[in-house]
Formats: C-alpha cells, sequence, structure tokens
C-alpha cells in the first residue's frame, strides 16, 4: 500500500511541476570527436583509434527501425538490413560480399549490421592497406 501510495505521489508531483524523474539531458561530445555535416543532409563523426592498426571501421547509423512498421509490416525492417547486403546500384549481387572477402573482411565475423526499435546501423571494418579500399568501402555503405 505505501508502494503505491509513493508512486502515486510522484507521479501527481512529476506531472504538478512539469518535472520527470527520468529527464534526459544530452551526454557531452568528446573533444576528439570531428562532427560535420555533407550537403546532402548526411551528418558524419570521426574518432581517431589507434587500434586495430591499419584499419577503419564505417559506421551508416539509419534513423529507421521497426518502430516505422504497421503491425502488418513486423520484421521489414530487420529483412531490408539483410537485403541491403544483397546488391545495390553499383554492387551487383554477391558482389559486395566478393569485395569484403577479397580485401580480408570475413562475411559474417567482421561485417555486421543490426535493427533496434528506432534505428538500423551497418557496420564495416575497412583495412586501410590500400586507399581504393576505404573508397569502396563507402561506396558499399
Amino acid at each position: 500500500m505505501q508502494r503505491k501510495f509513493l508512486l502515486f505521489f510522484l507521479s501527481i508531483l512529476t506531472v504538478g511541476t512539469g518535472v520527470s524523474l527520468f529527464a534526459q539531458s544530452p551526454l557531452p561530445m568528446n573533444p576528439k570527436v570531428k562532427m560535420g555535416k555533407l550537403e546532402n543532409g548526411l551528418t558524419y563523426y570521426i574518432l581517431p583509434n589507434k587500434k586495430p592498426e591499419n584499419k577503419v571501421e564505417l559506421r551508416l547509423a539509419v534513423n529507421a527501425g521497426s518502430i516505422n512498421e504497421d503491425d502488418d509490416q513486423q520484421g521489414l525492417a530487420h529483412m531490408a538490413e539483410h537485403m541491403a547486403f544483397n546488391g545495390t546500384t553499383h554492387f551487383k549481387k554477391n558482389d559486395i560480399v566478393s569485395f569484403l572477402q577479397d580485401i580480408g573482411v570475413g562475411f559474417g565475423s567482421d561485417l555486421n549490421a543490426y535493427t533496434s526499435f528506432d534505428q538500423t546501423v551497418y557496420i564495416l571494418p575497412i583495412p586501410t592497406s590500400k586507399p581504393e579500399n576505404l573508397e569502396k568501402g563507402f561506396q558499399v555503405l
């Protein structure tokens, strides 16, 4: 009974004062992160890392996830994540997988992606031994 009263009191206090017990303030940006926005609206973040050596990890975070699905579409965001590796305008069927394997990126072990409630993220580790690897890696994303 006391617990219910306390929760009721806190909810009235929260609503009445306009203060949320779960208020979120933005986290401060790491000063080592370089941030910018391209002409097409894409926001980028660059954080230098010394390890692993000779490798860069590219990530593409799309602000769309399962929340954007209607009830009769459940699972489509996740399926679209998987289908993205099947081919694109610049990479015909299986060419993405072939390119990644040729430069030493294991499909499934190194390359990764996930779909959550509010976003889909693609993670692509690229060896920097050849400059064209990085350019083509961006093209994959």
